[in-house]
């Protein structure tokens, strides 16, 4: 069987994450998408397009709909990497609330909320899911995402044909609205001084050059740089062995405003340099 490995991607994950805006970027990058797909179909729809090359990228969406046969997911993707396909796993998860109000604004009931609360079948969406997304290859959290946001960080991903380089996703955040749940590494700005209290950069960013320069310029920051960037090219090499394919590198500050935001830029430049493709979100920049 050939290496399949990054032409067939299995996308799942909550209700109201936004699934269906994924699967419709997906499609306008070129790929056959089949959506609502009950697993036990899964196996014989990719070997009857990817394995015969009638559609040489496959993306499926798979999740709760399918009702009960929904179980059956886990044992459907064991079973198509014994026969040597790999599927990459996208999960897409959002939080409590802004599920809440995404369904609350299309007026649609949840699949699993039944008779009872929406907030209970939310609950038990997650249960039902927590082995896939433990296993995922690659977790989006869309809660702070716009769609415009979420279109960038799927091109990025997926935009091409060629996946062998690991793809990186680099968010600056602030601690007090909390870490991103689909961070696979974290790194805390906080010991570097803070542009806040110099009154001329303070309603400034890290987008900022004044900023940057101030932050950037930091013996600590600039030693910082090195070492960290000398791990993440570490981590790169493991991932790419263990057939990782993306990595979000989460920068956090106080805020998220001023030091994270220019480390953040910073960090994304240099792993461009070293061959990774590197997207840059700014989680809470203008939150404050």
């Amino acid at each position: 069987m050939d290496d399949t490995g990054g032409n067939l991607i299995i996308v799942s994950g909550m209700s109201g994450a936004g699934r269906s805006s994924v699967a419709d970027v997906l499609e306008d990058l070129g790929w056959f998408v089949v959506d609502n797909l009950p697993p036990m179909f899964l196996t014989t729809i990719v070997e009857q397009t990817v394995g015969t090359g009638a559609a040489p990228r496959l993306a499926v969406v798979v999740d709760v709909r399918t009702g009960l046969f929904f179980d059956e997911l886990s044992s459907a993707i064991h079973d198509l990497r014994l026969k040597g396909f790999r599927p990459l796993t996208l999960f897409l998860e959002a939080s409590d609330d802004v599920i809440v109000r995404r369904q609350e604004s299309v007026r649609r009931p949840h699949p699993l909320q039944g008779e009872g609360r929406l907030l209970d079948g939310i609950q038990r969406e997650r249960e039902l899911l927590g082995d896939i997304r433990a296993g995922a290859d690659l977790v989006i959290d869309t809660s702070s995402l716009n769609i415009h946001q979420l279109a960038a960080k799927i091109v990025n991903a997926f935009g091409d044909e060629e996946n062998a380089e690991l793809r990186a996703t680099v968010v600056s955040f602030g601690f007090k609205y909390g870490i991103p749940v689909d961070a696979d590494v974290v790194a805390d700005m906080r010991f570097i001084p803070n542009p806040y209290w110099q009154p001329d950069l303070r309603p400034m960013t890290g987008q900022d050059r004044p900023v940057s320069d101030f932050v950037l310029g930091h013996p600590l920051a600039q030693q910082f740089l090195r070492n960290y960037v000398d791990v993440l090219d570490t981590l790169r090499t493991g991932y790419l062995n263990e057939g990782k394919r993306f990595v979000t590198v989460a920068i956090g500050c106080t805020g998220g405003k001023h030091r994270s935001v220019a480390m953040a830029e910073e960090i994304a430049r240099r792993l461009r340099e070293k061959g990774s493709p590197t997207l840059v979100v700014h989680r809470d920049l203008g939150r404050e």
